[in-house]
């Protein structure tokens, strides 16, 4: 009898585990393996919204330039994305 009153219990944990736990580790694993591969010259988003260009890459920081002549150092951790080069940047003509 005591077992079968632990196991809405267990149901429970088990679900929370599948549902919030398990994504949150590959989300976790996924963004230290992209801030991990980064290298100078790839264009980035910081966690705070800016866009800037990686110039400079040590194993903690990242200095990154934000806008003309404007370099920034930053927490490796504090590089969210790799921003996706937009069609215009890659030479290819625009339809209208």
């Amino acid at each position: 009898m005591e077992l079968a009153s632990l196991l809405p219990l267990v149901g429970i944990a088990l679900l929370f585990w599948l549902l919030i736990i398990r994504p949150a580790s590959r989300r976790q694993k996924e963004l230290t393996r992209m801030q991990s591969s980064l290298g100078v010259g790839d264009e980035v988003v910081l966690t705070s919204g800016f866009l800037g260009t990686i110039r400079e890459l040590t194993d903690d920081t990242a200095r990154v330039e934000i806008a003309e002549g404007v370099v920034v150092t930053v927490a490796r951790g504090a590089i969210g994305t790799v921003a996706q080069p937009r069609p215009a940047e890659l030479g290819e003509p625009e339809e209208i």
